[in-house]
């Protein structure tokens, strides 16, 4: 059974496959979808069905179980569970997975949910969107997603140069045109990622929400919200029609006490050279936990400040003390 399965890290990737087959046969179904990719149905509930896409390299090296985050995110919510894996890295641009979406609509398998939510960070954040058409209604994730690839489109960014040869002009190519028969539609990215911003600007429209998180890298803010449960807390919040900007700032505040969060803050602070910044930011923590990094640079900050005539509010002095 689904509930408390751990699949081994010690496994290889062929095995660990083989473990996630039989689990799909026994919960749903495990479908092949050419060389590049699978599908993972776990059949619960017809109120919700959460549609994941993920890396099989990304699933073991982010979950505690091994599993993909469906598992964590619906097994304790009753709910309907579809991963999209990748096995490479592909953008999903494939006939298989076409043709398995066709599937999918034909038999009208949406349909049979009263809410169907898509994730997905980075390469995964593109598919969300892009294959999100499939299900109009439907409430999307992105976080940090590319909206093409098309060269034309998209020279500035030169990250992913085998990607260049893929084709982005086919059918669920452009990722933002896919986006408007969905319901609504959240793209997080960190506007300090220039290229990660700039696909962002791409996605537009009346139904689609931006929503800053400074962090880095597609890979650290999905590694965020997964460690602190938040994917599940926003597929809550998508169920209920509320992924607006102020309802995800007040599930994102679980960040002020996610330390991976707090040293990617600081590095920040002390990268910009602003001592002011930095104090603040150390005396915040410490009031909560006392970590030794915080506090060494809580010390080099005041330091730094008093050589430059600086001071902190009499305020925060007392709740230091």
């Amino acid at each position: 059974m689904v509930a408390g399965a751990n699949l081994s890290g010690d496994l290889t990737e062929t095995q660990w496959l083989a473990e996630l087959e039989e689990i799909g046969e026994e919960e749903g179904y495990f479908s092949p979808l050419g060389d590049n990719h699978a599908a993972v149905f776990v059949d619960r509930s017809q109120k919700v069905l959460f549609v994941a896409f993920e890396t099989v390299t990304g699933i073991r090296a982010t979950s505690e179980r091994g599993l993909p985050l469906g598992f964590d995110v619906c097994e304790s919510r009753g709910w309907s569970h579809l991963t999209i894996l990748a096995t490479s890295d592909t953008w999903y641009r494939d006939r298989f997975v076409y043709g398995y979406f066709d599937r999918l609509v034909d038999e009208g398998f949406f349909e049979d949910f009263d809410h169907v939510v898509f994730y997905g960070a980075g390469m995964c954040g593109y598919a969300a969107a892009a294959f999100s058409v499939v299900a109009p209604g439907a409430s999307v994730i992105a976080v940090a997603p590319q909206a093409t690839l098309e060269r034309r489109l998209t020279e500035w960014d030169d990250r992913f140069p085998k990607a260049r040869g893929l084709d982005f002009r086919s059918r669920y190519g452009y990722a933002p045109f896919m986006l408007e028969a969905a319901g609504q539609a959240l793209v997080i990215y960190d506007p300090d990622e220039t290229e990660d911003a700039m696909h962002a600007t791409l996605f537009q429209g009346a139904n689609i929400e931006h929503v800053r998180y400074r962090r880095g890298r597609s890979g650290a803010i999905d590694g965020d919200l997964r460690a602190m449960g938040l994917v599940s807390r926003l597929a809550e919040a998508a169920v209920a029609g509320a992924l607006d900007p102020a309802a995800v700032g007040r599930i994102f505040k679980a960040r002020h006490r996610h330390v991976p969060y707090l040293r990617a803050v600081l590095a920040r602070t002390l990268g910009d050279d602003r001592p002011y910044l930095t104090a603040l930011l150390c005396r915040a923590v410490l009031d909560w936990q006392p970590i030794p990094r915080f506090r060494h640079h809580l010390g080099i900050a005041e330091h730094r400040l008093a050589e430059r005539g600086g001071t902190l509010p009499e305020r925060m002095r007392e709740r230091a003390g």
